[in-house]
Parts: C-alpha cells; sequence; structure tokens
C-alpha cells in the first residue's frame, strides 16, 4: 500500500484538512493506495501555482524546454517498475500493458520535445506597399489535464506533454481509480527539473469529482481543458468550459468497427480482431467493439475466431500467467454481463466466453448481433465483441456508419 499527496508548487503536501481517500486492488480488495484528496482550496493553490510560474516557463527557450522533455522521457522509462506495480494494483492491468503505457508515454514525451523549435507563425500579405502581417503563437497559460484510468500513462502524459513543449504550465487531475499511477507521472517531470510550480499534480475523492473539476474549469488562470472519458462526463465539462468560453479538448467514447469483406485473409482478420477487441480486457476507446462480416464468410470467420477468443483467458495479473488480466470493477462487470443478456434474450449467440468470476471475465464473442439490442450501439468497454452479418460491402459500410 503507497501514500501519495498532492505536487502543487515546489513539493508534496497534504490536502487541505488532511482529507484522504483509498483506492482498493480490485482482484483483492485490499488498500492498493491512499491519496490526498483535494478541496476546494488545494485547486486554487494549484492554479496559482501554475499561474506564478508561468510567465517564466513561456520565457523560457525551445531547446532548454526539449532538453528537460527528454529528460523526463528516460526518467519515465527509468519508473517502469513502478508503474508496472502501481497498474496492476489500482486497475487489475497486465504487466504487458503497463510496459506498452510507459514505452509509448516515453515516446509522447519525446515527440513533445522535437515540436519545441516547430511552433511557427506565418506571413500576411498587407495591402499597403512595402508592408506585411505577421502572425505568431505564444502560450495560453495553465492547462488542466484531466486522465482517465484504462491508459494511464500514456493518456496523463498525453495530456500534459505538448503544452508543457508550447511553454504552458500544468495541472494534471489523477484519475479516482489510479491515483499513484499518475502521480507517478508527475514525479517523473520533476525527477527531470521542471522548475517549481510547471507541473501539479492532484488526486480527488470519488465523491468529490463533480466538484474538483468544476474548480479547475472556473479557475481564472485555467485556459485550456484536456479531457479523456465518458461521453456522459465529456458534455458536462464542454458546458462548464463554454460559460467561460474556454476551449476544450474532449476524447469520449467509441463503438469502433472492424469490417471483414469477402476477400479478407480470414486468419489475418482473426488475428486483427482479437488484438482490436480484447487488449487490456477491451477498455479502451478505440477497442474494436463491432465486427461486420460478409455474409460469405462468416461462418468461417466466426469459427477461427471463436476457437482464437477460447484461448484468451482471464487471470490475475500480479500471477501474470494468463493472457488478459481484470476488469476494472465489479460494475463494469455488471454493465457488460447486461449487454450480453439483452442481446441474447433478443436472439444474439455467445460464441465463445463465459460467466465471470468476480472481475476476471474471459475474451466473450457475441454472434448475430443486430440493431435491435444494446449491444449494438452501447460502448461496453469491455472483453466482449459483437459480431455482426451484412449482405455486401454496401451493406457492411451501412453498418460500420450507424454509430
Amino acid at each position: 500500500m503507497y501514500d501519495i499527496g498532492l505536487l502543487i508548487g515546489d513539493g508534496e503536501q497534504a490536502a487541505v484538512g488532511g482529507a484522504v481517500f483509498e483506492r482498493l486492488n480490485p482482484m483483492t480488495e485490499e488498500v492498493a493506495t491512499r491519496a490526498a484528496a483535494a478541496t476546494v482550496a488545494d485547486v486554487k493553490a494549484a492554479c496559482d501555482a501554475a499561474q506564478a510560474a508561468f510567465p517564466a516557463w513561456a520565457a523560457t527557450g525551445p531547446n532548454a524546454r526539449r532538453a528537460l522533455l527528454l529528460k523526463a522521457a528516460d526518467a519515465l522509462a527509468a519508473k517502469g517498475d513502478a508503474f508496472v506495480a502501481a497498474m496492476k494494483a489500482e486497475t487489475g492491468s497486465t504487466e504487458g500493458w503497463a510496459r506498452f503505457n510507459v514505452m509509448l508515454a516515453a515516446g509522447i514525451l519525446r515527440e513533445a520535445a522535437a515540436l519545441t523549435t516547430q511552433i511557427i507563425g506565418e506571413t500576411i500579405p498587407s495591402d499597403k506597399p512595402g508592408c506585411i502581417a505577421m502572425a505568431f503563437r505564444q502560450p495560453a497559460g495553465v492547462c488542466v489535464g484531466i486522465a482517465p484510468w484504462n491508459a494511464p500513462v500514456i493518456l496523463g502524459v498525453r495530456a500534459v506533454a505538448t503544452p508543457l513543449a508550447c511553454g504552458n504550465t500544468v495541472v494534471l487531475k489523477t484519475s479516482e481509480s489510479c491515483p499513484r499511477t499518475h502521480y507517478l507521472i508527475g514525479e517523473a517531470l520533476r525527477d527531470a527539473g521542471f522548475p517549481k510550480g510547471v507541473v501539479n499534480v492532484i488526486s480527488n475523492a470519488p465523491e468529490d469529482a463533480a466538484e474538483i473539476v468544476n474548480a479547475l474549469i472556473d479557475h481564472p488562470s485555467v485556459r485550456r481543458i484536456n479531457f479523456t472519458g465518458s461521453t456522459r462526463v465529456g458534455k458536462i465539462i464542454a458546458e462548464r468550459a463554454a460559460k467561460h468560453l474556454k476551449p476544450v479538448l474532449l476524447e469520449l467514447g467509441g463503438k469502433a468497427p472492424l469490417l471483414v469483406l469477402k476477400d479478407a485473409d480470414i486468419d489475418e482478420a482473426v488475428k486483427a480482431a482479437a488484438f482490436g477487441a480484447f487488449f487490456n480486457q477491451g477498455q479502451i476507446c478505440m477497442s474494436t467493439e463491432r465486427i461486420i462480416v460478409e455474409d460469405s464468410v462468416a461462418d468461417a470467420f466466426v469459427e477461427k475466431f471463436a476457437a482464437k477468443a477460447k484461448t484468451l483467458l482471464a487471470g490475475d495479473p500480479s500471477v501474470g500467467a494468463a493472457p488478459l488480466g481484470a476488469v476494472v470493477s465489479r460494475q463494469s462487470v455488471a454493465h457488460v454481463k447486461a449487454l450480453i443478456e439483452d442481446a441474447t434474450s433478443k436472439g444474439a449467440k455467445v460464441v465463445a466466453g463465459g460467466p465471470a468470476e468476480g472481475i476476471l471475465m474471459n475474451a466473450t464473442v457475441v454472434d448475430g448481433v443486430t440493431e435491435a439490442m444494446k449491444l449494438y450501439a452501447d460502448e461496453s468497454f469491455g472483453p466482449v465483441v459483437a459480431i455482426m452479418r451484412a449482405k455486401d460491402l454496401e451493406d457492411a459500410v451501412r453498418l460500420a456508419n450507424d454509430t
């Protein structure tokens, strides 16, 4: 079990009043992390610290910013084992998924480092003889990143890397499901030598989420908001930010299709579908949630795909002997189960997978899904994929676009 505080200004500190919350290991239900539960006063302190650091950081040259981002990439990569331990304990992730997160996030920091010298303006023709107009870009100010739990290192880093490269200061709000994982990002950035106040990280209790997010959006120093999460919450954030005319970048839910047409290499299609549907137990916003197959090859594809799915068993990520880890919570399992039950009650057939054991759920394939079923359009965000049969190419495209 780990205790973490808030990273505000020049160091780690407790929340005002000393409030904390506990994140339980979804497998064992033991305490994985005890984290500081930020208050509105802590939000103000974090945003004020970021604003105080902004003028000096905005004036820092691009090569200096690049050097720090490259150091941060190395510092993040060096914490690979810590990220693996945190993700296993907080979200039930497999080691493979955790290390993929760290690898890609380090790459995002290096890519952001390369951007520092690519921030350019433009020369604009003028109607006045002998004159030109120039446009140039300047840092916006304090940027808030609100990151999710499912790809926590990738999406946590993505929320802050480019803003930092462009000379902005940041406040990263951790997910309630993985506060230590996101805290480690802030720790890596600080280890790299970012000046005090440039990077701030706050965590909050689940019941305080709305109040904390609203306070972040409303703070006058905050100029940009980056949110990755559910469509429902994204709409709320967009509406709140619109009241202040603050730009928001949203990445929300998905129901991504994969089309298997009659001239496909079925074996390769099976491999692609299995990777797309079940990587990280299907808990990725761009997971393959719908497989649309032309009728003429559907039976052959389903037979081979079901056989592949039956090998994708879930197991305790702390043991690491199974290809799939845990689903993040019992609520998520219940949601997936309800979608499957609705589909089968309306004529669909489960051709691989079975009942979950707690939060362990094997790869599940549901054939014969139609638009009358919730699984047709509702995001599952779990290890289940819907197979839909199309008459021909035109019908397959129609189904793919019907979302």
